[in-house]
């Protein structure tokens, strides 16, 4: 299959030379403040949802063109159920219809999408849509989206501890034998690595429950801009801030020690 490139930015904005070993392997985002960003303009949340999908699309387009080959985008977590039922019902109808409407344009990019979350409350269609792009773009390799939809972190940790439970149960997994890795393997998609960059828009600084055990190393980005404004130059900035960390994962080399 020939890949098409991702559109330049509108501003022909180039990616920054980040050296190959400092770009994030894997970034995670926290679409944070399409409903701030609407109430700015005296208009509905759901505006402000709207407008957050070419700022997606944006993104994972700059993140082709920096080389990032994993990228995790909250779309909907366990605890959005508990926004008005008019909300709820147009992000499940509205992230039904962007999977959907992109499918074509990712999958052409060389995009494989992947879903991480429970199915249990979705809308069928939701998953079945879901379902059909990851069907598509299973054997496409230039940038792995997982979409995360009813997702939450902790039930994913508690689904996983549930089906390594089983396993043991069954005789298939010693207790003994259950490790960090071991456990690993059960959680939603166990071949996508820990999380590199978490990046979140709009000023918040917390986790809001995205991807915990798999950022439990990862470098924090915070960016004071809210998500319909954000674009490819936004993961940009993001990428340069990780690219000057010192990442020892708890290690550390001995000071010198001057006479």
């Amino acid at each position: 299959m020939n890949v098409r490139p991702p559109a330049p930015h509108p501003t022909g904005v180039t990616p920054p030379p980040i050296p190959r070993a400092r770009v994030p392997r894997h970034v995670a985002i926290v679409m944070d403040g399409n409903g701030r960003w609407a109430k700015q303009r005296g208009l509905p949340r759901t505006e402000g949802h709207k407008a957050g999908e070419a700022s997606l699309f944006d993104v994972i387009e700059g993140a082709i063109e920096l080389g990032i080959p994993y990228l995790s985008a909250y779309a909907f977590s366990t605890e959005n159920w508990k926004r008005s039922p008019d909300e709820v019902r147009f992000l499940m109808g509205f992230n039904r219809d962007v999977i959907r409407r992109r499918r074509d344009d990712l999958h052409a990019m060389g995009v494989r999408v992947r879903w991480a979350g429970r199915p249990g409350r979705l809308w069928k269609s939701v998953i079945q849509e879901l379902q059909d792009a990851e069907r598509m773009t299973e054997r496409n390799s230039t940038l792995t989206l997982q979409f995360c939809v009813n997702y939450g972190g902790r039930a994913e940790i508690v689904d996983a501890a549930l089906r390594l439970a089983q396993d043991i149960a069954a005789g298939r997994v010693r207790p003994g034998r259950v490790k960090e890795e071991t456990f690993a393997r059960y959680l939603d998609e166990p071949e996508i690595p820990d999380v590199d960059l978490f990046l979140r828009s709009s000023g918040e600084q917390r986790t809001s429950n995205f991807l915990i055990w798999q950022t439990a190393y990862a470098e924090m980005v915070f960016l004071n801009r809210l998500w319909p404004d954000f674009d490819r130059r936004d993961l940009w900035e993001a990428c340069e801030t990780y690219a000057k960390r010192d990442r020892r994962y708890g290690g550390a080399l001995p000071n010198a020690v001057t006479e």
